[in-house]
């Protein structure tokens, strides 16, 4: 884990894109995806049916390195309302576990709420909530424009996009915001072990991190946190 301060509180970033927040004993995830390979498989896109489980399995580890006790999942948490009648036996029993040897809250995405079946959530154990205010710090899922309060969320799935000696580089990154006030803003990246990603310079993030006096991408590395700038306010 690589510690850092954001908006006056003590986080680690893992190296397995977790977020630790030591204070809470909380664990911050987004955008699991769960058993999006099974969705695409049932529209003729055949990939190996085993991303909930590895997903689940980091998952597991994260939990077990940091010693957290609740979990907090920012959204997207199923790729779809139907995805936990999919999971296969290993993984459901990995899942039910987790559920209850933590505090578990999802926090729901644009992904998890389906008005006909209802929601994969309420079959998986744990709390459901729209977004969560924790001692003064937002949690939802898709940053909100405008919001000035210290705030986590997920959704863009950000990667940071180098080339290095003509090799072009892509990880999963957090990207985070500072007002200048002391406050600011992050978007993790996606845990999910089937999940694509979005430049983390995209102008989307950006706009959606508004208003900042800067934004950075955030990458553990070699036991330490590297930064990138993304943008800075005009001076």
């Amino acid at each position: 884990m690589v510690p850092f301060s954001f908006a006056g509180e003590e986080f680690a970033l893992t190296q397995g894109r977790a977020l630790y927040w030591p204070r809470e004993r909380a664990l911050l995830v987004a955008d699991l995806h769960l058993e999006k390979a099974s969705f695409f498989a049932r529209h003729g896109q055949m990939l190996p049916p085993y991303d909930s489980r590895e997903t689940l399995e980091r998952l597991a580890l994260a939990i077990r390195e940091t010693g957290a006790r609740r979990v907090y999942t920012l959204g997207d948490n199923f790729h779809d309302s139907r995805g936990v009648q999919r999971l296969e036996p290993h993984a459901a029993r990995m899942l039910a576990a987790l559920t209850r040897a933590t505090d578990w809250v999802w926090i729901t995405g644009n992904h998890d709420i389906d008005k006909v079946s209802g929601s994969a959530e309420a079959a998986a154990g744990g709390t459901m909530a729209d977004e969560l205010d924790i001692a003064g710090m937002i949690l939802r899922h898709r940053a909100k424009a405008g919001e000035t309060r210290p705030e986590l969320s997920g959704h863009y799935h950000p990667r940071l996009q180098l080339t290095v000696r003509e090799r072009r580089i892509r990880r999963p990154c957090a990207v985070v915001s500072a007002d200048g006030n002391g406050s600011g803003r992050m978007i993790l990246p996606a845990f999910g072990a089937l999940t694509g990603g979005m430049d983390a310079a995209d102008p989307a993030i950006l706009k959606a991190l508004q208003p900042a006096r800067a934004i950075d991408a955030v990458v553990p590395a070699g036991g330490k946190l590297a930064t990138f700038p993304l943008w800075r306010a005009a001076a």
